[in-house]
This record gives structure tokens, C-alpha cells and sequence, in this order.
């Protein structure tokens, strides 16, 4: 009966209709698999840590970073704070800081570290009078202004606050990247 039926569709060397799964078929049909499985398990996690800061609800906190006498008028200094998200597994990576500039009498500004360009740190040159950043060449005047080089704005600002006798800073909960009025 198989001769006559490959004599009536005139394949001789035709392989049957129905393919028997081999092993490696069956191999690759299994590793798919398993990876789909160990993805399904993995990405949750991993998303819920990235997603973490931004869905928390983490609310900016004030922080003290020294008595107002100790800020002379036009000086720029690095102050140094807790960030907002306060975990006790932080560490020293818990810890941030500002460029703090006293203007004139109780006001103040306060520039954040990083480039407006890549996030690289930037440098206060006292007898410049500037912020420099070594990675590419950025420039900023001490208001936070760009004066050179590729960075696209200024230098993000953190809102600060004379209370007491004491300076605040407002630590952001996910590192700021606009500049406040």
C-alpha cells in the first residue's frame, strides 16, 4: 500500500508524512523552556529594584549641613548630606553632597555635583571663579551658568533654607536633573 501511494504521487524518496520528534528537537524544545522559566522568575525582582526609587513615593527631606556662621559670603564649599532615601544597608553610598554658595546675609545657592552633560563630577576653581568638569571640557560661571564647552544647561540647583541658625539643603529622593527657581 505505501509503494502505491508514493507510485500515485510520484515522490520515491518522499519522508513520511509524520516527522517522530528526535533528540534534538526535543533538547532545544527543553532549553527554551527552562530559559523561559528562569526569565518568568528573574525579571520581577529585578524590575521592582529599578522601579524601586521612582514608585516608592520617597518624599525630598531637608538636611542640615552646618551653622550659618560658618558660610562666609560669597565662598562656594562642598557640604556634605544623607540622601533622602534613608535604608541602612546604604552605606557611604548613602551619603551626597552640594556646591553651597552664601550670597548675601540668609541666601543661598546650592549646585549640585554633577555635569548637566554626562553626570561626571564637577570641580570648584576658587580663583577662577568656576565649576569645571575634567571629562569633556564643561565650564559653568559660580551662578550654575554654562560658560563653555558641550554641557546643554546649567548646573541643577537644590533648594535651600536658613532656619534656627542653620542651613538646609533639600536632599531629592532620585538625583535631580532640572533647575528649580
Amino acid at each position: 500500500m505505501e509503494a502505491n501511494e508514493q507510485a500515485e504521487t510520484g515522490c520515491q524518496n518522499c519522508p513520511r508524512a509524520v516527522a517522530q520528534p528526535g533528540r534534538r528537537n526535543f533538547l532545544t524544545k527543553l532549553s527554551v523552556g527552562l530559559t523561559g522559566l528562569i526569565a518568568a522568575i528573574v525579571a520581577p525582582p529585578i524590575a521592582a529594584a529599578f522601579s524601586e526609587p521612582l514608585l516608592d513615593g520617597a518624599k525630598p527631606v531637608w538636611r542640615d549641613v552646618g551653622p550659618l556662621e560658618s558660610f562666609q559670603a560669597d565662598e562656594t564649599v562642598l557640604v556634605s548630606f544623607e540622601n533622602s532615601l534613608e535604608v541602612a544597608w546604604s552605606g557611604r553610598t548613602g551619603k551626597t553632597g552640594a556646591w553651597l554658595r552664601r550670597l548675601e546675609g540668609d541666601d543661598f545657592e546650592a549646585f549640585t555635583l554633577n555635569c548637566a552633560h554626562l553626570g561626571c563630577p564637577v570641580r570648584w576653581e576658587r580663583e577662577a571663579e568656576l565649576f569645571l568638569c575634567p571629562c569633556h571640557g564643561g565650564v559653568y560661571y559660580k551662578d550654575g551658568s554654562v560658560a563653555g564647552g558641550p554641557p546643554p544647561k546649567g548646573l541643577a540647583k537644590y533648594p535651600v533654607k536658613v532656619e534656627g541658625g542653620r542651613v538646609f539643603v533639600k536632599a531629592e529622593p532620585v538625583p535631580i536633573t532640572t533647575l528649580e527657581a
